[in-house]
């Protein structure tokens, strides 16, 4: 399983970016996909995730309200769709798969792919 990342930029405050999340090898509908990010300095923590049907989400407590997750298995991708961005959202972004039924809440994953900037302007 391969993961690529792509959407990332730099907006200002208040701003709106999507994140794409493009998964490539094994059955992608049986994939839990989250989505992490890591601030310079700080340790890498989950953002939000969605379950392999999109049927069940997770967001951390910084991310309610504001971002939303989704995925589209026909076209093997999970997208986050970050709105009202705040500096202190600036992180190097990553996806991940797990291969499970369940939403995963941790930093256990299975797969990683590699990260997209994402700035935020004050």
């Amino acid at each position: 399983v391969q993961l690529q990342a792509s959407g990332g930029g730099l907006v200002q405050a208040g701003g709106s970016l999507r994140l794409s999340c493009a998964v490539s090898g094994r059955t992608f509908s049986s994939y839990a996909v989250g989505w992490f990010r890591q601030a310079p300095g700080k340790e890498r923590g989950l953002v939000s995730s969605i379950n392999y049907s999109g049927s069940g989400t997770y967001y951390a407590d910084s991310a309610k309200g504001r971002f939303t997750i989704s995925r589209d298995n026909a076209r093997n991708t999970v997208y986050l769709q970050m709105n009202s961005l705040k500096p202190e959202d600036t992180a190097v972004y990553f996806c991940a798969a797990r291969y499970t039924r369940l939403i995963p809440t941790t930093t256990d994953y299975d797969y990683w792919g590699q990260g997209t900037q994402v700035t935020v302007s004050s």
